[in-house]
């Protein structure tokens, strides 16, 4: 007897992965790859080595998206043999591994439909964060740290290389603003969509009365810069700092001058880093940073410009975006997209999937031109 079911799934799945092929144009994709790998075999490439990075890292990310689509195929193909074989010996472990892959099929297609959704000028690439609190005192430290460890956790379960790159430390508890950059393809238009203003209600662990407290938190994230940006820093423009660097970490910690502040004036955008061991690589790594920042500063004095012309006022959708009660009840919703759950433990832990892929669906809708 045919699982009507099972099949229906397996037909749904087929379709996206179908209109994700489309979308991501697999055909042409596949010409690309085969131009560039005439280029990437040419002995003079490396000549020009801002050029050949362009070439290798262009490559590399079409030879890894045609891969993922021809792999979600064949799986699915291997899935339903599986199934129909299961069926006609009526073996339920097989058909117990076929529910399983099916399952796990339908979440890795759904992501990658998600992705097709990110085709801003940025996003595909890696991503800096920044976390810094807000109103409500010691409460709103605390709040911050809690969502640097929530993001932190999120990069880990998605196996993304990360790196926190500064951290204030507050005097009684928590962190004032902590910066880390993500290095994963498309971390940037993942991650955009949690930037905007967090907020937190909950007994304060700060209060002897047992009071509660909303706190409030702000994350911003940017795109990491690349070599063919060139966002032109004349030495003039800057002022370099360096001091001792603070907060917790190993024998070189607070003993040498080795943080970097590095101070735009033209701007007043400062930036600064102290994870690295040496002067030299915490300067290099803020330059980055402040690359970044000036990177998103062009982009939003482009966007003012473009919202000028099209008489668009609004320029805040992610500000006030997210609310997480701990008390009297548990609840974390997204303000703008309306999801939410009441297992606020999972949230703060990382496991916020559901509200990043309802987000970027929220945002394409937003930017679709009527």
């Amino acid at each position: 007897m045919v699982d009507i079911d099972f099949s229906a799934r397996i037909s749904s799945l087929s379709a996206t992965l179908a209109s994700i092929t489309d979308v991501l144009d697999v055909d042409a994709a596949r010409r690309e790859i085969a131009e560039l790998e005439k280029k990437a075999s040419d002995p003079g490439l490396w000549d020009d080595q801002e050029r050949a990075q362009q070439v290798t890292s262009r490559l590399s990310f079409l030879q890894n998206e045609v891969r993922r689509v021809e792999t979600l195929r064949s799986r699915l193909d291997d899935v339903l043999v599986l199934h129909e074989l299961a069926e006609a010996e009526s073996d339920s472990g097989a058909a117990a591994e076929a529910e399983s892959e099916l399952t796990e099929l339908a979440g890795e297609i759904a992501e990658m439909e998600v992705r097709t959704l990110l085709s801003g000028i940025y996003d595909q690439r890696g991503a800096l964060v920044h976390v810094h609190s807000g109103a409500g005192g010691v409460d709103a430290a605390d709040w911050a740290q809690m969502l640097l460890r929530m993001y932190t956790r999120y990069c880990e379960r998605h196996g993304w290389k990360h790196e926190v790159l500064d951290v204030s430390y507050a005097e009684e508890a928590g962190i004032k603003s902590a910066t880390f950059q993500v290095e994963a393809p498309y971390a940037y238009g993942t991650l955009s969509v949690e930037q905007g203003t967090h907020r937190l209600v909950r007994i304060s662990p700060f209060d002897n009365q047992g009071r509660r407290q909303t706190s409030f938190a702000r994350i911003e994230v940017l795109p990491i810069t690349e070599q063919t940006d060139h966002i032109d820093i004349p030495e003039s423009d800057i002022r370099v700092d360096v001091f001792r660097s603070s907060g917790p970490g190993g024998q070189s910690v607070n003993t040498t001058d080795s943080a970097v502040r590095i101070t735009h004036e033209p701007t007043g955008i400062v930036v600064s880093c102290q994870n690295e061991k040496s002067q030299i690589q915490n300067r290099a790594a803020a330059m980055r940073v402040l690359q970044s920042r000036l990177l998103e500063l062009r982009r939003q004095e482009e966007k003012a410009e473009m919202d000028a012309l099209k008489g668009d006022a609004s320029g805040s959708w992610g500000d006030q975006m997210r609310s997480y009660v701990l008390h009297p009840y548990q609840m974390v919703k997204d303000l703008r997209t309306g999801t939410e759950t009441g297992n606020t433990a999972n949230v703060l832990d990382g496991e916020i999937d559901d509200f990043v892929e309802s987000g970027i669906r929220w945002r394409r809708t937003e930017t679709v031109p009527e």
